[in-house]
Formats: structure tokens, C-alpha cells, sequence
């Protein structure tokens, strides 16, 4: 067997394979010798056939699995001995390899079309990416504080309705007159009086106890996420809801806030030792940041992967690449869907495809199998309660028992992994770009978020 390779261009290249008879026939004559023992042919015994009936039945497609299994990997082992950064997979070049007969040749030339991945270098210097932090004021700390304090508290029935009460009842949608409206949303809901658009209403409910009932107009009094979400309709009906409704109450729920102190900062940060109120606002001042800090990553992640595709120069075999997508078979990918899609969806994919590989040289951008557990761990460590008795050593094998089969399950953890793949690619590039760093209220955050 003897395998060479002819230069079509800068990124192109013909791979020609000779195989001789010499190459396969000791694989070939075995199999035939296995179907020999094991074909039942009519008006023989079993394994008792002519060998020569056995060739003229067999040997044509026996000869040809025996020269696509050589073909197949002396091929590959080729591309990887000649270190070959092919782009998509090698194409049988049909014309130059003409016909083949595995029944009446023995000798065999085939030609494979391939491309190669071009050189090119990232200039970190052309990304010039901001990196978007958004700054944590001290209104959204005592939000937080409150949001807390809610989450640890405990609930309460009142024998009425008060402010911030979690209201509960049959919702009728009225006319007019205050009759029930043909054909209109009659239904139970649970409402929170935190969300009220306007605090004028509140007087409409407040005191209001079970069996009473209240009319009001939805739209004036709640967003129109809150109505799909009370209502169960999707987001268009609910913008376009502006009726009045007639509540009748069933229910009153409240929540009574944790009080600050010793209890509430162990519970909400239990391996750390807070002293008291101010370390307490600093402590969740750090998870508000925490947590922005991953919205900040995302969004850089995503500009400077716009960047890196915009700014990627190298010429690229497109023809081959055209060829190649048309050739797997697939059902939405005919020429000329690949052609009315090249620039937008195809041609990106491919040059983000280079500019990984690219980034793999600096360090590893998929996540590892240890990554994914400890990020598991820490996730399981913020939120487990310490069994009675088990020292730090026992908890941190636990926890990791734990982290492990949960990782086992990687449709469990695609999300998670999404999540550190984003990391590991914003750490490279802010080591990379070093971007200057400009912090910005949430509103302007989102604004430039859906630039």
C-alpha cells in the first residue's frame, strides 16, 4: 500500500491510496474461510459448500469490506502522521477514482479530496472589548437584605388583607356593568401585593377579607408578566389585558421577615462567622456582585467572540466547505440553502471552530471532568446542612461522592457545563484582551446587553 498526496491549492490537497491485492488478501481469504464453515447453501451441508462456489457467491463483497477497512484507516493515519489540521472530513473524488469492481480487480487507486486548516495568529491588540460591571448600589443591598429576610421568615394568615399580602381567590373578568363577561377569564389566581403597579389601588384591597370581593382593573394594577403569570396566558394576551376583574377572596397569606441578628447570618451564610449587621450587608453585597459578575462575564464572552469572528482574516477553501456540507446528506442542507446561509451561519461557525482550536493552545477551554465536579461541590456546599457528628474531612468525602454521580449524568449537567465553558473562555480573554473595565447602572447594563 502506498499513499501520497498532490497540492491543489494553498488549503487543498488530493490524497491518492494505491492498495495492492498483496494489502488485503490474508484478511480477505480468512473471511472466506469463516463463511466457508459457516454458510448453509442449498443442497449442501452446513460448512460443506465448494470453496469456489463460496468465492463466486461471497468474494466480491468480502474483497470490498477488506479494502474499505484499510482504506478507511490508513487514511485517518495518514492525516494524523502528516499532523494534517483537516477542515470538515476527506471527499472520495469520484472522477479521478473511476469505477470500481471488487469482484474483478485486485489491485485499487482511490483519490480523496481534503482541506487544511489556514495559519493565522490572534492579534489580541485589535479586541477592544469593554468589560460591563454593573454597579451595586446600596438600594439593591437592602432590596437583597429584604428579599431575605422574606425567604427565612415565616408565613402568617391574617383574617385580613394588609400591605404585601399574598392574596388569594376566584377571578372573573366583568364588563362594563360589573357583569361576568362572556367568554372571559374566569379563573383562581394568587396575587402579591408587593407587585402593584400603583399604590393608589392598594385601598381597594386593604382590611378585604374571605368572601368579600373586589373589582379592579388588572392592567392599571399589575404588569403584564404578573398577569401571565396569574392567569396562565402567554405574553401577547397578557399585554393586551387591560379589563376589570371581580376578585372574590378566599385567602390571605403574610410573611413575617426573619429579624436581624446572629440566627439569620448563620442560616443564609453558614461558613461564615458575621458579627453583625454591617458584615451581614457587605457579605451579600459580595453575591449580588458575585452574580452580576457572571451576567458581565456572558456578555464579554459573547462580544469578544463577535469580535474574534469579525476580526479572523484567513482565506478559507470555501468551495471544498460548500461541497462538503452539501455532501452529508442532511435534509435542510441542499446547495442552495447552504449558499443563502453561507455568510450568516456557516462561515462563522466555521472560523469560531479555527479560533477554539486557537484558544486550546493557551489553555483548555472545554471543561474537564474535575472541573465539573468541583463546581458541583461547591454548589452542593452552599446549600448542605453538616450531618451531627461528621468531621470536615467526612463532609468533603460526602460531598464529592456526591459531585461525582451527579457528574455521571451529563444531561443532568449540560447547563453547568455551559456555565464553566463560559468561565474558562472569559478568563482567557480577559487575560488576553485585558479590557478596561467600566462599571454601569443595570438599566444601561441591559441596554447593552441587547445591542
Amino acid at each position: 500500500m502506498n499513499i501520497t498526496s498532490e497540492k491543489l491549492s494553498d488549503l487543498e490537497l488530493c490524497i491518492k491510496v494505491d492498495i495492492e491485492e498483496k494489502d488485503y488478501i490474508e484478511n480477505a481469504n480468512k473471511q472466506l474461510k469463516d463463511y466457508q464453515h459457516k454458510a448453509t447453501v442449498p443442497g449442501f451441508r452446513k460448512g460443506m459448500a465448494p470453496k469456489a462456489l463460496i468465492e463466486r457467491m461471497y468474494k466480491s463483497a468480502i474483497v470490498g469490506d477488506a479494502v474499505q477497512n484499510m482504506l478507511n484507516t490508513s487514511l485517518f493515519k495518514y492525516i494524523d502522521d502528516e499532523k494534517l489540521h483537516i477542515l470538515g472530513m476527506p471527499m472520495s473524488n469520484d472522477e479521478r477514482t473511476g469505477e470500481v469492481d471488487f469482484g474483478k480487480q485486485k489491485d485499487f487507486t482511490f483519490y480523496f479530496d481534503i482541506a487544511v486548516a489556514p495559519e493565522f495568529s490572534i492579534d489580541w491588540s485589535n479586541i477592544n472589548v469593554t468589560y460591563n460591571q454593573v454597579k451595586v448600589t446600596a438600594k439593591d443591598v437592602e432590596a437583597e437584605v429584604t428579599n431575605v429576610q422574606n425567604r427565612y421568615g415565616k408565613f402568617e394568615t391574617p383574617e385580613a388583607v394588609g400591605a404585601g399580602d399574598y392574596i388569594y381567590g376566584k377571578l372573573v373578568e366583568v364588563d362594563k356593568n360589573g357583569a361576568p363577561k362572556e367568554g372571559g377569564v374566569d379563573t383562581f389566581v394568587s396575587l402579591n401585593l408587593q407587585d402593584l403597579k400603583d399604590e393608589e389601588l392598594l385601598p381597594l384591597f386593604e382590611g378585604k377579607k374571605a368572601e368579600e370581593k373586589i373589582v379592579f382593573n388588572m392592567g392599571k394594577a399589575f404588569s403584564a408578566a404578573d398577569i401571565e403569570k396569574a392567569l396562565r396566558i402567554d405574553a401577547a394576551a397578557a399585554k393586551k389585558f387591560k379589563s376589570d376583574v371581580e376578585l372574590t377572596l378566599s385567602g390571605v397569606s403574610r410573611i413575617v421577615p426573619h429579624k436581624m441578628g446572629a440566627e439569620l447570618y448563620k442560616l443564609v451564610f453558614p461558613d461564615q462567622k458575621l458579627k453583625d449587621a454591617d458584615a451581614f450587608r457587605k457579605a451579600i453585597q459580595a453575591e449580588i456582585e458575585k452574580a452580576n459578575n457572571e451576567q458581565s462575564d456572558y456578555l464579554y464572552v459573547n462580544q469578544v467572540r463577535k469580535a474574534l469572528i469579525d476580526s479572523f482574516s484567513a482565506p478559507l477553501p470555501e468551495a471544498f466547505l460548500k461541497r462538503w456540507f452539501a455532501s452529508r446528506g442532511e435534509k435542510d442542507m441542499t446547495p442552495e440553502s447552504i449558499e443563502a446561509n453561507w455568510n450568516d451561519q456557516y462561515l462563522p461557525s466555521l472560523k469560531w471552530e479555527l479560533i477554539q482550536a486557537k484558544l486550546e493552545e493557551i489553555q483548555p477551554v472545554e471543561p474537564t471532568s474535575n472541573q465539573i465536579v468541583d463546581y458541583i461541590k461547591d454548589i452542593l456546599r452552599r446549600n448542605d446542612k453538616k450531618e451531627e457528628g461528621e468531621t470536615k474531612e467526612q463532609t468533603e468525602e460526602r460531598l464529592e461522592k456526591a459531585a461525582r454521580t451527579i457528574a455521571a449524568d451529563r444531561q443532568n449537567v449540560g447547563q453547568l457545563v455551559d456555565r464553566i465553558y463560559a468561565e474558562n473562555l472569559a478568563r482567557i480573554f480577559k487575560e488576553q484582551a485585558k479590557p478596561t473595565v467600566e462599571k454601569v447602572s443595570a438599566k444601561e447594563f441591559a441596554e447593552r446587553a441587547k445591542a
